[in-house]
């Protein structure tokens, strides 16, 4: 990387890093605390009875032993682990507006993991393609959170193709622990539904959907050559012509609510991220509703 580029990614990555503790700091952070509450009850301490103590937390053990009623208490068990399952195959590369869909990627992983160091998670990284290209260990605080948004921002895979049942299979087997895992992914690949299902069995798994406008409308530039860019396939489209426009939206239309149901089908949870819109609102929806579901 030239010394050019290396300082446009640390501006970039200073960037997110001020907007992110900001919004954390002012609407996240509570959000994430009420909707991602650790993995249960741990105990504490044993402490004399007092007035207004439940019978059912008495240590019966300890009352004989000492003559005196004494109350077990407990505390929630806050920590856990977030794991970010990002997608960086060449289609990720494509921006028609101010950010490409892997930039939107870290600018997302930056708010949801100063959420989570916010309220003393640990946040780890799997960085995919057709295979693994990365695994950081989760870990905690504001250096490590940046390691992972700069390895987002400045990483350049191997390989150009899509596998998330390959990433998740690889998750499985190096991360035994239930914990919240964010798939993001414009989920460019097929085969990949028993992966989530079992996935979702076993993990706290959301999608992260990222589109880009380009890919649902096709604008009017006349004889366009279009190309894969996972595959290399080339094909020539008349964009000049209004039947093959909307024949094109239709088809990733029609691409867009089949992934919604399927994800709906198997209960995974899903924040659907333009990459010319504001991700911010949709982050903030996918909260609210998950906490007006649990909370009834």
């Amino acid at each position: 990387m030239s010394t050019q580029s290396q300082k446009e990614l640390l501006k970039k990555v200073r960037q997110i890093d001020i907007v992110s503790r900001k919004v954390v700091d002012e609407l996240l952070g509570g959000e994430y605390k009420s909707v991602f509450k650790g993995r249960g009850m741990e105990f504490d301490e044993v402490r004399e009875y007092q007035p207004g103590d439940e019978v059912r937390t008495i240590d019966w053990n300890v009352t004989a032993r000492t003559g005196k009623p004494f109350v077990k208490r407990f505390i929630e068990e806050r920590e856990q682990a977030l794991f970010f399952l990002v997608d960086m195959s060449a289609s990720g590369t494509f921006g028609s507006v101010e950010r490409t869909k892997n930039e939107t990627a870290a600018e997302v992983c930056g708010l949801l993991a100063f959420s989570a160091i916010k309220n003393h998670d640990k946040v780890g990284l799997i960085i995919f393609t057709d295979e693994i290209e990365l695994f950081i260990p989760p870990g905690k605080g504001q250096l490590h959170v940046l390691h992972i948004i700069r390895e987002i921002l400045g990483f350049e895979p191997r390989r150009r193709g899509t596998r998330i049942a390959g990433a998740l299979d690889y998750l499985g087997k190096m991360v035994k622990k239930k914990c919240v895992v964010f798939l993001i992914s414009d989920f460019q690949d097929s085969g990949h539904e028993k992966a989530l299902k079992l996935a979702a069995l076993h993990y706290d798994l959301i999608a992260i959907t990222i589109t880009d406008p380009r890919e649902l409308d096709v604008p009017n530039a006349g004889l366009v050559e279009l190309a894969d860019s996972e595959t290399g396939e080339q094909i020539l489209v008349d964009t000049a012509s209004a039947a093959a426009r909307k024949k094109f939206g239709i088809a990733a239309r029609a691409r867009q609510i089949e992934l919604k149901e399927n994800l709906a089908r198997l209960n995974i949870d899903q924040i659907d991220v333009h990459t010319d819109c504001d991700y911010l609102r949709d982050l903030i929806r996918f909260f609210q509703t998950r906490g007006r579901r649990q909370s009834l």
